[in-house]
């Protein structure tokens, strides 16, 4: 479990194909304190240390998770936006978020808005009934709130963000061409009353 507050900026050193995809991280986090086997939110997805050094993690990702998460994300030099696992305890300063990527949305705009910067994200149809105005959403493991949804005729969304620059420096949302893509998690309370929607429309 995660809150969507980002830690740390990683670097991937290093990516090897063996049965699954074995990237080695880098990191500024004490990994004393990081056991084998601990989860660790890596732009939105959640993965599992399996091995590590001074200043430097190991994760595999399965053919399953790289199918479903951000094409191009996971190459050698590619910043990653982490997040340790919830503690008991911890103050809870973005939203519940699990670490499971929903889809993938792709930047359409951004635009200077003052101080902050606007974006627009095209998100698939499959996540536009969980998509509102003020509600919660997760973009490569931020916890951000929605603040516009522009139903597309392709039963696609829209939907708009704004970016503090605090925001911008202390993850990987200061780089922003057009058409970059993000892995989306809706809230999870968004993803079960989705499913009880489904139960419903089968009775």
């Amino acid at each position: 479990m995660f809150t969507g507050i980002i830690t740390d900026i990683g670097t991937i050193r290093s990516v090897e194909q063996r049965g699954d995809l074995r990237l080695v991280i880098g990191t500024a986090y004490d990994l004393d304190s990081v056991a084998i086997g601990a989860s660790i939110a890596c732009s939105g997805a959640c993965l599992t240390v399996v091995e590590k050094g001074a200043d430097w993690f190991a994760v595999d990702m399965s053919a399953e998770t790289v199918a479903r998460t951000a094409p191009g994300l996971w190459a050698q030099g590619g910043r990653l936006n982490l997040e340790r696992a919830l503690k008991v305890g911890d103050e809870l300063g973005g939203h519940i978020v699990t670490g499971h990527v929903d889809g993938v949305g792709t930047l359409v705009s951004a635009t200077r808005e003052g101080d902050s910067t606007r974006l627009i994200i095209a998100a698939p149809a499959a996540l536009a009934a969980a998509l509102a105005a003020k509600g919660s959403i997760t973009v490569d493991g931020i916890s951000l709130t929605v603040n516009s949804v522009e139903d597309q005729p392709d039963g696609a969304v829209h939907f708009g963000l704004n970016i503090i620059p605090h925001t911008a420096l202390a993850t990987t949302l200061n780089a922003l061409p057009i058409g970059r893509a993000f892995n989306l998690e809706i809230d999870v309370l968004a993803r079960y009353l989705d499913r009880m929607q489904s139960l419903r429309k089968m009775m």
